[in-house]
């Protein structure tokens, strides 16, 4: 009986320890009440108009459409958007927005003139005649880069504060323009980094890829990539050697997105980066913080 007593008091334990309930989770906390943000009778605007800049602001809390200059503009859950103006924007702007009720709100945006680098030069206009293979071929490039461009998807990317894609020296800047006996050139639309071939460049803000020429380079782009960052904002890089995105990818700030090249119609390798804001062109370096990275 004595020997009996231990076995039979490690099977209670055993017993015990086997039928007693578990403990109850400890109960989820309320989520917290979602934050109301204040009213706004009017815009709020962050930035100044500038001819190739964009400025940020808020739409009137209860604006059902906002336009500039009557072109619709597409605004965020929270009232927030984003407006721009290309490099030669007219000196004024209608910012305007329909209300709930029916009423009208209107602001007259001067827009400060940007200061481009124009360089005369004595030479005909007409020293540069296209071939007749890029006269064949351009149709189709423009019709596919305006298909890409026009897909429009969904992206907070624009929200981001911009990095440099890639670090070098900027051998081109945007907005810059040759005369030619009178006649302007077109302008640079970009900005250029001058670096090695083969050097990586990365995602200035989050996007989608809306084209990626990586197997036919262009003829005047090479191998072409767009990054679509919402709000009708989107990056375009030219002149790649290498593409490491696809067509349909969703890239992340900082990502890898390819290589600098010297491929299409270029002197020597570099990274052009330009940008849109649907149709205006505008310049890449506004987008960059003053106090961020630089290349």
């Amino acid at each position: 009986m004595t020997r009996l007593f231990p076995a039979l008091l490690s099977a209670l334990v055993l017993s015990a320890c086997v039928s007693a309930p578990a403990p109850k989770p400890a109960p989820a906390p309320p989520p917290a009440p979602a934050k109301t943000p204040p009213a706004r009778p009017d815009f709020v605007l962050e930035g100044t108009a500038r001819q190739g800049g964009a400025i940020y602001g808020y739409a009137p809390s209860h604006a059902r459409a906002v336009t500039l200059n009557g072109q619709p503009i597409i605004l965020a859950p929270d009232g927030r958007f984003l407006i721009a103006f290309d490099r030669d924007a007219a000196p004024n702007a209608l910012l305007a927005a329909e209300l709930d009720d029916g009423a009208r709100l209107a602001h007259t945006l001067a827009v400060a003139q940007g200061d481009w680098r124009i360089e005369h030069v004595n030479a005909s206009p007409t020293a540069n005649v296209p071939s007749a293979e890029f006269q064949a071929r351009r149709p189709a490039e423009l019709a596919r880069i305006a298909a890409a461009r026009a897909l429009m998807p969904v992206s907070e990317g624009w929200r981001q504060a911009f990095l440099w894609p890639a670090k070098g020296r900027i051998s081109g800047i945007f907005g810059s323009q040759r005369v030619y006996r009178g006649t302007p050139g077109s302008y640079h639309n970009g900005v250029d980094v001058a670096a090695p071939t083969g050097t990586p460049f990365v995602a200035p803000a989050d996007g989608v890829v809306v084209l990626a020429a990586a197997d036919a380079p262009f003829t005047l782009e090479g191998h072409l990539l767009i990054v679509d960052h919402g709000m009708g904002l989107s990056s375009a890089f030219l002149h790649c050697a290498s593409l490491a995105v696809k067509e349909g990818d969703i890239v992340r700030q900082g990502q890898v997105l390819g290589t600098i090249g010297a491929t299409g119609r270029t002197s020597g390798p570099h990274l052009h980066w330009g940008m849109k804001w649907h149709d205006a062109r505008i310049d890449p370096q506004t987008l960059v913080p003053s106090d961020g990275p630089v290349p």
